[in-house]
């Protein structure tokens, strides 16, 4: 009986321990047939997992101010990714290509981000099977 109780606590202990890497896939949230472009100055960054997110004033086709979220992959991916905390700033002009949600609310997966000094990174998660997906 305590061998059972010690094995059935050994196994929540590991299934607790595993990554969640399918809270949601790509196609579950973003279209990847609208693939859109977006300039604009970041205005905050929300760094914490699953998913790192930032938002952008962007000016839409009639000149208003419009803000936008991105979603990226989360902080460690990202970090092996080449992205630090300092790698994005408030106050900084990007160019984001990314994949609009399907809800139609103002969030787009954040595929490729050209940072203010002119180095593009991949932002999506690896292994998610969104468009351009570096596998891991």
């Amino acid at each position: 009986m305590k061998t059972k109780f010690v094995l059935t606590i050994a196994l929540l202990s590991l299934t607790n321990a595993l990554p969640v890497a399918a809270h949601h896939s790509f196609s579950a949230e973003f279209d990847g047939s609208k693939v859109v472009e977006f300039k604009g100055v970041v205005t905050a960054i929300e760094w914490a997992n699953p998913h790192v997110y930032f938002h952008v004033d962007v000016r839409d086709d009639k000149g208003n101010v419009v803000n936008w979220g991105f979603e990226t992959a989360g902080p460690g991916s990202l970090h092996r990714q080449g992205w630090s905390k300092d790698s994005l700033k408030v106050g900084d002009s990007v160019v984001i290509e990314g994949y609009l949600a399907r809800d139609g609310a103002k969030l787009a997966d954040a595929r490729r981000v050209t940072l203010a000094d002119g180095r593009r990174i991949f932002g999506g998660t690896p292994g998610d099977g969104g468009p351009g997906d570096s596998k891991p």
